[in-house]
């Protein structure tokens, strides 16, 4: 392997220990909460807004240069909707069927059939970071170690969130998966390499998600969530990232 290769591996390591160990870290539990979780949802979506989304609009210049995908001719950002939309859809499904279980079994956890759809999405997506960690230590150590450092941040927040849906059955088989996308996706960026168009993608369908993900996750009021740890962390690390 090269030594490209190595780094991005040890990057997707480091994230798939993120989902394994997550659970652990028990104080991030409970209402109000937990200003570690928002200060790490502020990182991630600081890390979208600055670096992200314009990264998006040179992908979108290269696809309309290259002409081969035009399909997306001025509509990349339409990909960045449809990852909001997804999972969007997603947690309203984990939802609905968590109220359904609860009334019918008494349990507060989704049912077989949207866990494995959640697992299914969330695997997608790890497998998408996974492939991009080549693809930002082919653009240099500091590109990798800041998308890695907010993707890492950022997978407290999700897994704190997929266990909370689905419980049991994501600390036994839901964290290893998702973990294991992570290793499929690397093993995807080392094996085939997408043009500056292509990997448009991937990265806009991310970038909706990453956003939505963090919102969710800070927006209902019965959280009571910490504004201020969120706004420390997105003003913080945007000023890592322009500096940088």
């Amino acid at each position: 392997m090269t030594s490209v290769e190595i780094a991005a591996l040890g990057a997707a390591l480091a994230l798939t220990a993120v989902h394994l160990l997550a659970g652990r870290l028990r104080f991030l539990a409970g209402i109000p909460r937990s200003r570690w979780l928002s200060l790490a949802g502020g990182v991630s979506v600081s890390y979208v807004f600055v670096h992200l989304l314009p990264e998006l609009q040179e992908a979108q210049a290269a696809i309309d240069e290259a002409r081969r995908l035009p399909w997306l001719e001025r509509h990349v950002w339409l990909l960045a909707l449809v990852g909001l939309a997804v999972y969007y859809g997603l947690e309203r499904l984990a939802l609905s069927s968590r109220a359904r279980t609860s009334g019918e079994a008494g349990e507060d956890a989704t049912g077989p059939l949207a866990f494995w759809i959640s697992t299914g999405a969330f695997g997608l997506y790890n497998a998408i970071i996974g492939y991009l960690l080549v693809d930002r230590e082919e653009q240099g150590a500091s590109s990798l170690a800041t998308f890695a450092f907010a993707m890492g941040v950022h997978f407290v927040v999700t897994d704190f969130s997929l266990r909370e849906h689905h419980k049991q059955a994501y600390a036994e088989s839901g964290r290893w998966l998702v973990s294991l996308a992570l290793l499929v996706g690397w093993a995807g960026g080392v094996a085939f390499e997408l043009s500056p168009a292509a990997i448009a993608v991937p990265l806009a369908f991310l970038g909706g998600g990453v956003i939505l993900n963090v919102l969710k996750e800070e927006l209902p009021t019965e959280r009571r969530s910490r504004f201020l740890p969120f706004l420390a962390g997105a003003g913080t690390y945007a000023a890592l990232l322009l500096a940088v």
